[in-house]
């Protein structure tokens, strides 16, 4: 019930989202672009997607070799005084 409940507010959320996003549009009407803006804008998305894309890349090889592995003893460590190494 607690899944359901997350997802059907989820979706409203998306649903009031897009809502807004729809009026906004129409009401900014007709919207003139110059050639640097779309150049810009072409930049901005490409380079927010080869960010994220690197971001992410560095998370993978990080768990695959075992970088996160002595933060997450240390803190297991720490919940469990009474283990001996």
């Amino acid at each position: 019930m607690g899944r359901f409940l997350i997802v059907a507010s989820l979706l409203a959320f998306l649903a009031a989202v897009v809502v807004f996003v729809v009026i906004s549009w129409q009401q900014m009407g007709v919207v003139q672009m110059s050639g640097h803006g779309v150049t810009a804008l072409i930049a901005g998305v490409v380079l927010s997607l080869v960010v994220g894309g690197g971001l992410m890349a560095l998370v993978f090889i990080s768990a695959r070799r075992g970088y996160d592995d002595a933060a997450d003893r240390r803190g297991s460590r720490s919940h469990k005084p009474d283990q001996q190494d």
